[in-house]
């Protein structure tokens, strides 16, 4: 018999990670799965079983290879020629936080259950976070 676990019956748990010298997407697939609750026993496809991630040094994130250089961003705000394309350098020195934060959201769900599981997410481009009060866990990954 399977058992679906509620959404209030998993225990949310806080967890902390330096994306110090880390490749992105490696982190992101990490990071995704400990927000979609992958690794807990209790895990449930179809409820928010996961925990909340704080991702620190998001400036100090890397790219493989010749990325560095070639990976864009593309966004289209709907009107015509609102095409904007930022290359990855351009993004890491104007707002860091959005690399690691499109990264992970491509690798959840794209249904209501992924854009509730997205604001588990928290990114900072420095050392610094104001989440204290929870008091998160380092973990290596």
């Amino acid at each position: 018999m399977t058992r679906f676990i509620r959404t209030e019956d998993a225990a949310k748990n806080w967890y902390i990670v330096d994306a110090k010298d880390q490749v992105l997407g490696r982190l992101a697939a990490k990071v995704a799965s400990i927000i979609r609750g992958k690794q807990k026993p209790i895990f449930t496809p179809n409820t928010d079983t996961g925990d909340f991630v704080i991702v620190l040094n998001a400036e100090k994130i890397r790219l493989t290879g010749k990325r560095e250089s070639q990976k864009t961003y593309f966004h289209y705000s709907g009107y015509p020629g609102g095409a904007k394309v930022r290359s990855f350098s351009e993004l890491i020195e104007k707002n860091p936080t959005v690399v690691i934060e499109t990264a992970v959201k491509g690798m959840l769900p794209k249904t209501r259950l992924g854009k509730h599981l997205i604001k588990k997410l928290k990114v900072y481009a420095g050392e610094s976070h104001p989440h204290q009060a929870q008091k998160p866990e380092p973990i290596s990954l």
